[in-house]
């Protein structure tokens, strides 16, 4: 019974991957309950962004549910039921999750981020092949930038026991795009639930 409270109350971080932007990502691991299976596949799931920001969660929450429900699988999002999700329980949360109706939630959060530095190597080249292509020697000089990655855990818990049922980590890198990050991150998401067969 605690246990969905508790995987609300650890996400004190926020949802970066919701309010930042990606243009790719990838999966780094995945886990399924064995006994899962018993409880497979889910037909009805309400889903949960744990996000400071009103406008990026409602984003996220839309493109989760209109892609279950293109795959004919029934969902809700959950800020019409909770309105007030952060880094803290809402009060009567599991209470709110069961008259919801549904037989499982999913809850992402972003649990690190970080900025590194990658660097393209200079090249050159010198006239070659059919008259150097009109052109002499030419080089194009290294070029260095910053990539963010964003990483994200989501959770998938049956509602009757909260028991969980399915678990990913995933990475992100942000461009400019809020939108085209949350449905990037959405058709990651929803490819790696079913090929895990916890949906059809």
């Amino acid at each position: 019974m605690k246990r969905l409270a508790i995987a609300i109350a650890v996400a004190g971080l926020a949802c970066a991957v919701l309010a930042g932007c990606a243009s790719s990502g990838q999966l780094d691991g995945v886990w399924i309950n064995p006994e899962a299976r018993y409880r497979l596949p889910l037909s009805n799931v309400l889903v949960i962004g744990i996000e400071r920001d009103a406008t990026a969660r409602r984003i996220y929450e839309d493109a989760i549910v209109a892609q279950l429900a293109a795959r004919g699988i029934k969902a809700q999002v959950s800020y019409k039921l909770l309105p007030d999700v952060g880094p803290t329980p809402p009060p009567g949360v599991q209470r709110a999750v069961r008259n919801a109706g549904v037989d499982a939630v999913m809850i992402s959060r972003t649990v690190r981020m970080s900025t590194g530095i990658r660097i393209t190597p200079a090249y050159s080249n010198g006239p070659i092949g059919f008259h150097g292509m009109w052109s002499g020697a030419y080089s194009v000089p290294p070029n260095i930038y910053t990539v963010e990655d964003v990483a994200v855990e989501t959770r998938l818990f049956h509602v009757k026991d909260f028991v969980l049922l399915w678990s990913g980590f995933s990475t992100t890198h942000p461009t400019s795009s809020m939108e085209q990050t949350i449905n990037d991150f959405a058709t990651l998401l929803i490819k790696a639930l079913a090929e895990a067969k916890v949906i059809v």
